[in-house]
């Protein structure tokens, strides 16, 4: 028994020692991350060469319309968590522990930006407990504006287009800074599955979840830009109610659909 104890304490301590440093973050950007990697090798290995499209940009230079969509899609309770979600969290693990499977749901922005730049899609506890850590270790790092700054540079908007710069100029021909509402909400919308929902050739499914992020948007309110200073404003409160099923705070609901290339792999908004 104190063999396995010592055995799964040194597996912890190994596993934790071994965290990546995530301080470098504060004054660099990284040239690559662990998605994109896991996509040039899938490439490869089907005998392809996935171009990768990727302008990164400032955080005063996305649209303020861009992040509230995204916000408001992937983590409405960006300003109130220190990486993790705890609630959300254990409403997954409940729904896990209930239907015997993982489930996807409860990820925060930061525990996303952790996954991409640093792991795997994979839904093994370990890596889940890594990434928990990893969160928690941006958060006490980085400011909330510059997590979401590395987040909207980094997540995948549809095959080897990498980041909210290159999305706006490969679907709408227009830069980050001009985003409009209506652009913005769709790019957020795709983020459930951006292999299949193209924000250039928006489907119905796409049309249903941009009108419900459009009708939340005005319920967040993003970082300011840290040149301004930190902003400590809260989320204002939405002029007009929201409709029953998408109030603030809640996650817009998930459609069941066939997963995109590369099976359960979604970078962004999984559990």
């Amino acid at each position: 028994m104190l063999a396995v104890l010592a055995f799964g304490f040194g597996c912890a301590a190994y596993g934790y020692l071994t965290l990546p440093d995530v301080r470098v973050l504060r004054s660099q950007n990284p040239s690559t991350t662990a998605f994109i990697d896991l996509r040039e090798r899938e490439a490869s290995s089907r005998g392809d060469t996935l171009r990768r499209v990727q302008r990164w940009v400032p955080y005063n230079r996305i649209s303020s319309h861009l992040t509230r969509a995204v916000l408001v899609a992937e983590d409405g309770t960006f300003w109130r968590h220190d990486g993790v979600d705890y609630d959300q969290l254990r409403d997954a693990v409940e729904v896990s522990v209930e239907r015997m499977e993982f489930v996807r749901g409860a990820s925060t922005i930061t525990q996303q930006l952790a996954k991409n730049l640093y792991l795997s899609p994979s839904k093994n506890p370990i890596r889940k407990l890594r990434e928990l850590i990893i969160a928690r270790r941006l958060e006490a790092e980085l400011s909330k504006q510059r997590i979401l700054e590395l987040y909207l540079n980094v997540i995948e908007w549809g095959d080897g287009i990498y980041g909210a710069e290159a999305a706006a100029r490969q679907y709408f021909r227009t830069s980050a800074a001009q985003l409009g509402p209506q652009e913005s909400a769709l790019l957020a919308a795709a983020l459930v599955n951006p292999h299949l929902l193209d924000p250039g050739h928006p489907s119905a499914r796409l049309r249903r979840r941009q009108q419900m992020i459009l009708k939340r948007m005005g319920s967040v309110t993003p970082p300011a830009s840290e040149s301004a200073g930190p902003s400590t404003e809260p989320p204002a409160v939405p002029s007009t109610p929201a409709p029953p099923d998408v109030l603030p705070g809640e996650p817009i609901p998930v459609e069941k659909v066939p997963t995109g290339r590369g099976g359960d792999i979604r970078p962004v908004g999984s559990g």
